[in-house]
Order: C-alpha cells, then sequence, then structure tokens
C-alpha cells in the first residue's frame, strides 16, 4: 500500500501554534490591526483568542491565512 501525501500546509501545526508565532512575529497590536477582531485588540490573550477562533470559521481562516502568508514570504517555522 503506498503512503498517501498530504498537501495541506497546515496539517500537524495546531491552531495554538499557529497562534503563538503570529504574536511572537507581529506582537498583539499589530496582529490586531492585521486582523481587526476584539480579542486580539481587547484584552488579548492565547487563551481567550483560541476560544474565539475555534468557535468563528471565518475569524480562523483569517488568522490562517495570515499564518501562511507569514511562512511562505519569510520561511518562518
Amino acid at each position: 500500500m503506498s503512503q498517501q501525501l498530504n498537501n495541506d500546509p497546515l496539517h500537524g501545526i495546531t491552531l495554538e501554534k499557529i497562534l503563538m508565532t503570529l504574536v511572537e512575529y507581529y506582537d498583539w497590536s499589530e496582529l490586531g490591526q492585521r486582523i481587526d477582531i476584539r480579542c486580539f485588540n481587547s484584552t488579548p490573550s492565547i487563551k481567550s483568542s483560541l476560544k474565539f477562533l475555534r468557535r468563528t470559521p471565518w475569524a480562523r481562516k483569517k488568522v490562517e491565512d495570515l499564518y501562511l502568508a507569514l511562512i511562505t514570504s519569510n520561511h518562518v517555522i
């Protein structure tokens, strides 16, 4: 049986890892400017942001897209 390759660039990367990478690279204030959601702009924390992003598909998509843009342009891992 042949091994199937996964072409999803986010495969195996947790939402927490994505968020922590973005916060480390941009910090909360710039992240809140790039993606204007309250959990990034008003007393931000990893825990509250993860809770919101897990329940809100459109916001999660924006975070994932920003992460993909970051890693493809800067080769950040």
